[in-house]
């Protein structure tokens, strides 16, 4: 016996009010006939030819049909859509006698008045005391919602799809249009120098954005042909423009004065003026004067350097160094720099390799660190005395074993005296 003396326990939140008491006792009095008629969902038996035996009000008012005119007189395969029924014989109908039951298939039923609503059916077999199937009883949820869902997430499923096609289209014809200007900042061809071989490379690390190394050989006149190599601060459209600059400047500088040191020190009092406010910009450069001899077939070269990595000159005897170009500071900082000039001759097999400095900074190796001058210097050794073409062809192969470790733009521009055939 309870602690109050009731023999069952009062309704929650009853208070022992009777008004309540028989409201919430009233609810419990629904007969199951009711229940299965007004469910919010669709019920339905049929025998096992599908002839509907027995079907609620509330799917009959999805329907919109009144129970005689479905029960004894229509099968369940009659409400379904003729892909319903399609899909009802060949896939529903032989699964649920094989199996005894099915679940959660999406069909669509046909109203009356010729609308469809999407459906979730279930189904199962009721047997006989022998085992034998007497009958089926399936459950039909309204699925509009869900479909409305469905359909507004593949909707948006494919407006995202269509934005990132246009992201992509958007990036390529970028790209493209950044290949161009990149192409526009370097010689399209290099030019044929008597008794000279050239060959050069560029390296672009992104190709969503604008490097800023450059390098370019023309002639000066019809004896000697200047050449320079470099690399501007920063990346990106002001890179490029600053590149642009620096080239055209060296040039039209080289036309008016070919000596090396002068046209850096032309350069820089240009860059110094442009860039010398809130916006600093710089590079660093490496311009020389080649001077070939059709006599003794040798080659001699004049240039000077604004901070930028050292040249390599490589002997057709299999030695290589670094040509030394002391005193020279970066181009654009200061309003009177000092360069000095440096010259060698190019014999016979003789080469000489400028390279930015993308190639020496690159990262390998599993502690990342740095390539160096000492390792290129040692890899140029091993392709001392070849030609130029196949000097840029092994530096080629290089860069691309270096992998993601090489994350900057890098230019190549290598010079060579062909070899005395024997």
């Amino acid at each position: 016996m309870s602690r109050t003396g009731r023999d069952s326990p009062e309704p929650h939140g009853a208070g022992g009010d009777g008004a309540t008491t028989a409201a919430f006792a009233a609810l419990l009095e629904d007969s199951a006939e009711e229940l299965y008629d007004s469910a919010p969902c669709g019920y339905v038996s049929t025998l096992m030819d599908g002839t509907i035996a027995k079907i609620n009000a509330t799917l009959l008012d999805w329907l919109g049909l009144k129970r005689d005119a479905v029960v004894g007189r229509t099968r369940f395969a009659d409400l379904l859509t003729m892909g319903g029924k399609l899909y009802h014989e060949t896939h529903f109908a032989p699964l649920l006698r094989m199996q005894g039951e099915i679940n959660g298939i999406a069909l669509e039923i046909r109203r009356a008045d010729g609308t469809r609503i999407p459906v979730l059916v279930s189904a199962t077999v009721k047997y006989g005391s022998e085992g034998e199937p007497l009958l089926i009883r399936a459950t039909l949820f309204d699925a509009r919602d869900r479909r409305a869902y469905e359909e507004e997430l593949l909707r948006r499923q494919q407006e995202a799809e269509a934005a990132r096609r246009r992201a992509e289209a958007d990036r390529a014809r970028l790209q493209e249009a950044l290949a161009t200007l990149q192409q526009s900042l370097l010689p399209t061809v290099l030019p044929e120098i008597p008794g000279l071989e050239v060959a050069s490379y560029y390296h672009t690390a992104s190709p969503d954005r604008l490097g800023g190394d450059f390098y370019d050989l023309f002639a000066l006149d019809g004896k000697r042909w200047a050449f320079f190599l470099g690399d501007v601060s920063g990346k990106g459209p002001r890179a490029a423009a600053l590149t642009s600059l620096t080239r055209y400047t060296l040039r039209a500088a080289a036309l008016h004065d070919p000596d090396p040191e002068a046209a850096l020190a032309t350069l820089n009092t240009v860059l110094h003026e442009r860039y010398s406010g809130g916006d600093p910009r710089y590079c660093t450069a490496i311009f020389g004067v080649l001077e070939p001899d059709q006599d003794s077939g040798e080659v001699t070269v004049r240039l000077a350097s604004g901070g930028h990595p050292p040249a390599l000159v490589l002997r057709a005897d299999g030695t290589c160094d670094y040509l030394p170009t002391p005193g020279g500071l970066l181009v654009g900082i200061l309003p009177e720099p000092r360069f000095v000039t440096a010259t060698t001759t190019l014999a016979p097999g003789d080469g000489l390799l400028l390279y930015t400095d993308g190639l020496t900074e690159a990262r390998t190796g599993p502690d990342r660190a740095l390539y160096g001058e000492e390792a290129l210097r040692t890899f140029a050794a091993g392709h001392a005395g070849s030609p130029p073409r196949a000097v840029i062809q092994a530096l080629t192969g290089l860069l691309e074993g270096f992998g993601d470790g090489l994350d900057d733009d890098t230019a190549l521009l290598a010079l060579g005296v062909p070899a005395v055939q024997s």
